[in-house]
């Protein structure tokens, strides 16, 4: 039996073979993740049993979606600040509020306003040269406030009345009931076709009199009546104030306001209206009946003083007993706010011998004649 022997040390040599391609299937299978495809040929009953292995190839991950691309940032510069227009009057630019460089947003990593990757350097504009600023015009007077529309006076016939001078008892009750007592003069001259009136209110004051208000009246004698050129007025407290009548431009003017008024003819002043009745009422007595319109200028404005006749009336003066033709003016809306009374003498030269002025708080003027002395050589 010597075939024995030299059999095994042939198995003995095909055990590592074995051992060896069975650990390299392992390592191949598990870290490699080969298939190993173990197909067996051979006898059914035993035998040599054959072994192949096929290495196949590992599955090829696809390939990652390409990277979307970045956003083409605007190159172009960022928006400028509104500034306002210039200011016409002054003609200098004005500041833009709230707008300076350190308020504008900082720019970071080349991005105005924020961060990120830099963007390409945005051209620039060069500055516009702004335009020299204006020069300011002589600004303009102010304009002189719209004359309402006078409407048509109506015509009288007049007969002036002769120089005098009239002295008048003043009795004043204010409207807390305190009560005032003076005396008022009224006196006018005539120079041919020129005149000159003033009028002095005042009261007393112990032994003393104290003018309240002086009004002069300088003009001309026209077949209208009397017609103004100047007046003034001073009262207590309160600075001089002039209206002017001229004439020639047709114009009616004041120191104390910009107010304009077209003159109209038998236009009066506030000093003369007393006596432009009388001469009116001298004129034709007749036409003292419905409205009486005269169109008179104050010292900062003008109105239509609408008369009214109230009718005849028998008054107490320091002359007696005087039958009166009563006129009144009532308040106007908008205009004037006080209303004034006038009472005329037939037997006096048609003169006015009582005013009064009822004031809109209540306050009560009333002027009442105690004296009438004639100027014969105007007459």
């Amino acid at each position: 039996m010597q075939s024995a022997p030299i059999l095994l040390p042939r198995r003995r040599r095909l055990l590592p073979v074995a051992l060896v391609v069975l650990l390299h299937w392992l390592v191949l299978g598990v870290l490699l993740d080969v298939k190993l495809e173990l197909p067996r040929h051979g006898p059914a009953d035993g035998g040599a049993a054959t072994i192949l292995a096929q290495v196949l190839p590992a599955a090829v991950p696809p390939p990652p979606p390409p990277p979307a691309p970045l956003p083409v940032p605007d190159a172009g510069p960022p928006p400028l600040p509104v500034i306002p227009p210039l200011p016409v009057e002054l003609g200098m630019p004005a500041p833009a509020e709230g707008i300076t460089l350190g308020n504008l947003p900082a720019a970071a990593d080349g991005v105005p306003g924020g961060g990120g990757a830099a963007e390409p350097e945005a051209t620039v504009p060069a500055p516009v040269e702004a335009p020299p600023p204006p020069v300011p015009e002589t600004p303009a007077p102010p304009a002189a406030p719209a004359a309402p529309a006078v409407p048509e006076i109506r015509r009288y016939a007049v007969d002036m009345p002769p120089p005098a001078t009239i002295t008048l008892d003043v009795a004043r009750k204010d409207a807390d009931g305190t009560d005032w007592s003076g005396e008022a003069v009224l006196a006018w001259q005539l120079n041919e076709d020129t005149y000159k009136i003033k009028v002095e209110a005042g009261i007393r004051v112990v032994f003393t009199r104290v003018n309240l208000v002086v009004l002069t009246s300088e003009g001309a004698v026209a077949a209208t009546g009397f017609a103004p050129i100047k007046m003034t007025e001073k009262r207590r407290g309160r600075s001089l104030t002039a209206t002017h009548f001229n004439w020639g431009d047709n114009k009616l003017t004041f120191s104390g306001s910009q107010a304009a008024y077209p003159l109209v003819p038998g236009a009066q002043d506030k000093a003369s209206i007393p006596l432009q009745l009388s001469a009116i009422a001298r004129g034709d007595a007749k036409q003292l009946s419905g409205d009486i319109d005269i169109f008179v200028g104050e010292d900062r404005d003008a109105s239509v003083y609408r008369f009214k006749v109230v009718g005849q009336e028998e008054i107490d003066t320091r002359l007696g007993k005087l039958q009166t033709w009563h006129l009144t003016r009532p308040p106007l809306a908008g205009s004037y706010k006080s209303q004034l009374d006038i009472w005329l003498a037939p037997q006096h030269g048609w003169y006015p011998v009582r005013i009064r002025n009822t004031e809109a708080n209540g306050a009560v003027t009333t002027q009442t004649v105690n004296n009438i002395v004639l100027d014969h050589s105007g007459s």
